[in-house]
C-alpha cells in the first residue's frame, strides 16, 4: 500500500503526450489470441494524495468496457483470459492554469491465462503505470479544468488497454505467446482462481 501511494505521489506532475488510444485503432499481431474472460477487480485500489473520487465499481466498469471494445476484435481460435487488478489511481482535480496542473494516472496489475492449459502465461503479475494523454488544452489549463471525472477515467482505461496490448505483443515476440497449436481451441471455462464467489 505504501509503495502504491508513494508511486502515485511521484507521478503527480507527470504526463504522457501521445493521443488517447481508441478501440478502432489498427489491431496488432496477437497470433491465435481470442478473448475469453474479461476480469477486472478494484477491491484493493488506493486513491492518490490529490485526486477526485471514483468507486471500485466505476473503475471495474470502465476497464471492462475498454477491454471488451479492443480485445473482442481479435478473432483467433485459442482462448485467453485477461485479469486486471486496479492498484491505485489519481484523477486530477481542477488546478490553477499555468501554475498547478495535476495529471491523472492509473496503476494496474495484469495476468494472462491460457484457457487450454488452465495456467498463467505470466506467473508474476505485470504492473503497469498508465498516464493520461494530453492535449493543448490540458497542457495549458490542466486536466481537471479541461475534462470531467468520467472523461479522465475513460481516457485512462483506453490507454491502459493499449499498454496491455503492447505488452502482449512484446511477449508474443520474445516468449512465443499465442502461437497456434493443435487442440488448443476449447469451450470457454473460467480458471478456478478467477471464478467469482459461489454466492455471486
Amino acid at each position: 500500500m505504501i509503495r502504491i501511494l508513494s508511486l502515485l505521489t511521484a507521478l503527480l506532475m507527470m504526463a504522457a503526450c501521445a493521443p488517447t488510444a481508441t478501440p478502432s485503432d489498427p489491431l496488432s499481431d496477437l497470433g491465435a489470441f481470442r478473448l475469453g474472460y474479461n476480469v477486472v477487480v478494484a477491491d484493493k485500489m488506493r486513491k492518490g494524495p490529490v485526486s477526485r473520487d471514483a468507486t471500485k465499481e466505476e473503475w471495474e466498469a470502465a476497464l471492462k468496457k475498454a477491454v471488451a471494445q479492443r480485445f473482442e476484435r481479435y478473432q483467433g481460435d485459442q482462448l485467453y483470459h485477461l485479469a486486471i487488478s486496479v492498484e491505485g489511481y489519481m484523477l486530477a482535480p481542477p488546478g490553477l492554469p499555468l501554475v498547478y496542473k495535476p495529471k491523472s494516472a492509473l496503476i494496474i496489475n495484469v495476468t494472462v491465462w491460457d484457457d487450454a492449459a488452465n495456467a498463467k502465461l505470466n506467473p508474476k503479475v505485470e504492473q503497469m503505470t498508465i498516464f493520461e494523454s494530453t492535449t493543448a488544452g490540458t497542457f495549458i489549463v490542466g486536466s481537471g479544468n479541461e475534462r470531467t471525472r468520467e472523461e479522465q477515467m475513460q481516457g485512462l482505461a483506453a490507454n491502459a488497454v493499449r499498454e496491455v496490448e503492447a505488452w502482449m505483443v512484446k511477449q508474443r515476440k520474445e516468449q512465443g505467446w499465442f502461437q497456434p497449436r493443435d487442440g488448443a481451441a476449447t469451450t470457454v471455462r473460467i480458471p478456478s482462481a478467477l471464478a467469482p464467489p459461489a454466492n455471486g
